[in-house]
């Protein structure tokens, strides 16, 4: 039996975890905090559970596939419910929308703002649709070690289709000319690392998952996929060590011979870093076996870092619903100061979840959990006198839409932001979201999955193949696993 060390335990380190111990390995997994999920851990505070990391669940089949491999299902875990309306969405002037589940119904809405839109949004979904059964059944499944891999007869004839080298804001609004229509389809890529229009039209795809494939919650909270991931590793013999980092990734003669944690060193066959890349690559590994230069890290594109805030309120307030975007600021002012000249945002959008709205278990009866998020450049100076000033700036706008204020209800309230993701999570310039899904980090273009002088040396997780996000993470999980599992018989 050959034994694999597996750095971090979020859904990637999880995934891998688990199809590697179902293959016969013997895998342990070493984490610094004192829970498994990684960002997408959970805290308890006054009878409120907040969810600290991923509130959108969106693509269930990657779920579901990966709950299958080992003949379950994700309603042996939890109960999903699909939210409708799906968001809502706060414009300027006074404007708002709840966006709905059911298509016909946001058909018939596209076309009350822009008449015409309805049979553009069919064609800008029917190509989306395609580029989605095509990259989650092609690309995300790459290892992605050589352009080579992509000389796919299937993968080549589709690879002008997928709209590679056009842009999504390009794509958008040669269709929609409403503002509000377009903003709507360009926010699922606001995370994604660069503004929509140096955003591969590709991820048009995020448009289907979202309008066709639905949002979705599961009761109980978004740590309830944490807890079925460990669940599943321990069925399957995972071995998780709990408050024990990892300090260095041991290497003779071009091999992985172990890890050493604050506690012990192990011996393992394989090492897996889940974890932070850059800092595996630049503080685990001693400089002769790094598999970059820190200048190679420092121009890498990276996705936006947050500015968050947990809220317990003493009272129900009325006005938002689930999942509700504050889009009553210019959207291209912001994604220029996260992406194109980095600096704390002038008039920011934000994001405020609201998961007591359809889950009683997250808030004390009569009461509100709430989550604020603003998406903010990496490597911005972080201190308290700055996030109590976008604090005070969200709640201002909230206000000013539901006439409430929400400062005047707070039982509980902790904030989190770059600093804290730098922390807990060695996160390089305390990004949120990973490494961009740019066209030049794209696929084989982004750091490697495997090492390439180290030959039993892997990475997993949003840094790498297949890109940021928590279906992304779990696909590469298991793609590492499965090219250890092939590549080593």
């Amino acid at each position: 039996m050959k034994n694999i060390g597996i750095i971090g335990s979020g859904f990637a380190s999880m995934s891998a975890a688990a199809v590697l111990s179902k293959a016969g390995f013997d895998v342990h997994v070493f984490e610094k905090n004192n829970m498994p999920g990684g960002r997408a851990r959970k805290f308890s505070e006054n009878g409120f559970t907040f969810d600290m990391g991923p509130s959108w669940y969106w693509m269930p089949e990657t779920f579901e596939n990966f709950y299958n491999l080992f003949g379950k299902k994700a309603s042996d875990f939890y109960e999903l419910k699909r939210l409708d309306p799906s968001y809502r969405v706060f414009f300027s002037n006074n404007e708002q929308v709840d966006v709905p589940a059911d298509y016909h119904a946001l058909e018939k809405w596209f076309e009350s703002v822009e008449p015409g839109s309805s049979k553009k949004l069919n064609t800008f979904l029917h190509e989306a649709e395609y580029k989605y059964s095509v990259g989650m059944s092609e690309f995300v499944w790459k290892p992605s070690l050589s352009i080579f891999e992509f000389f796919d007869f299937r993968i080549l004839k589709s690879f002008f289709k997928l709209q590679m080298f056009s842009s999504l804001a390009k794509e958008v609004d040669s269709l929609f000319k409403n503002h509000k229509l377009r903003e709507i389809l360009k926010f699922p890529v606001l995370f994604l690392g660069a503004t929509p229009e140096k955003t591969p039209a590709l991820y048009s795809l995020m448009n289907y998952a979202d309008i066709k494939l639905g949002t979705w919650y599961p009761k109980k909270g978004m740590y309830e996929i944490v807890d079925a991931f460990y669940k599943i590793g321990l069925e399957q013999g995972v071995n998780f060590h709990f408050h024990e980092e990892v300090s260095s990734i041991n290497i003779e003669n071009d091999k992985v011979v172990g890890l050493t944690t604050k506690k012990q060193t192990y011996t393992f066959d394989f090492v897996i870093g889940g974890g932070d890349y850059h800092h595996m690559d630049q503080a685990l590994l001693q400089d002769k076996n790094r598999q970059y230069t820190s200048s190679y890290w420092n121009k890498r594109v990276m996705a936006p870092s947050s500015l968050l805030f947990y809220l317990g309120l003493s009272k129900k307030i009325e006005g938002l619903e689930h999942h509700n975007l504050f889009f009553d600021e210019d959207f291209s002012t912001h994604a220029n100061e996260i992406y194109t000249t980095p600096a704390w945002p002038t008039r920011p959008l934000f994001y405020v979840s609201c998961p007591s709205k359809t889950d009683d278990s997250v808030a004390p009866e009569g009461k509100e959990n709430v989550f604020l998020l603003m998406p903010i450049a990496p490597d911005l100076q972080d201190n308290d006198e700055v996030r109590e000033y976008y604090f005070n700036l969200m709640c201002d706008r909230i206000q000013q839409r539901i006439s409430t204020d929400l400062r005047s209800l707070i039982e509980y309230k902790k904030s989190y932001c770059l600093s804290d993701f730098k922390e807990d999570y060695h996160a390089f310039k305390g990004n949120a979201y990973g490494l961009a899904n740019t066209l030049l980090q794209t696929a084989f273009l982004k750091p490697k999955m495997k090492h390439s002088s180290v030959k039993n040396l892997f990475f997993t997780g949003q840094l790498t193949t297949p890109g940021p996000g928590v279906p992304p993470s779990i696909i590469s999980g298991q793609v590492v696993a499965n090219f250890i599992i092939n590549n080593s018989k």
